[in-house]
């Protein structure tokens, strides 16, 4: 038998009785088995040599969105979820990387304790309402301010207002390698 031939496997089809088979190998069904690499020993120990795998692309560093809080001079790194408010607090099951509480200051009471989450998922990022009694209202640029309603969710794009009351305004930042 030829080399060549070493490493093709013939299997009959399935869906035919073992009677009406064909002796003729069928080409569909033809399954290729790569052969197994040559091992190499290591005569000192007698054990097999195992090459480390060649890194052959460098992988790009994480880039994420920020956020800037009106009453914060420094952008927030989306790195994990933000959860921003009066008195933040984190749920009580958390999955992923834990929340980052933000506090504001709200001498009306407008904002809730917890009053809405700022979170990257992939290249995107998302605003949810956490239930907040008076609500927030998110501006995209080009689009209508609209309200969100107490637990829904909006996808946002950088330059996004969200005022969330007593003169708290978040803005979604452009994408930032980190520091």
């Amino acid at each position: 038998m030829s080399e060549d031939l070493d490493d093709t496997v013939i299997v009959p089809p399935r869906d035919l009785p073992s009677v009406a088979r064909s002796s003729e190998p069928d080409v569909e069904h033809t399954r290729i088995v790569p052969k197994p690499a040559p091992r190499r020993i290591d005569h000192a120990t007698g054990l097999p040599i195992v090459d480390e795998p060649q890194q052959t692309e460098e992988i790009a560093p994480l880039r994420y969105y920020a956020v800037r809080v009106s009453s914060r001079a420094e952008p927030i790194v989306l790195d994990a979820p933000c959860y921003v408010g009066r008195n933040p607090s984190a749920p009580r099951v958390v999955t992923g990387a834990p929340p980052r509480l933000i506090r504001v200051p709200s001498p009306q009471r407008e904002v809730s304790a917890s009053h809405v989450e700022v979170r990257q998922l992939g290249a995107t990022v998302v605003v949810t309402d956490l239930r907040s009694t008076n609500g927030s209202i998110v501006m995209v640029p080009g689009s209508v301010p609209r309200k969100l309603r107490q637990g829904e969710s909006v996808v946002v794009s950088p330059g996004t207002l969200v005022d969330i009351g007593d003169d708290n305004i978040l803005q979604i930042l452009p994408m930032q390698r980190p520091a």
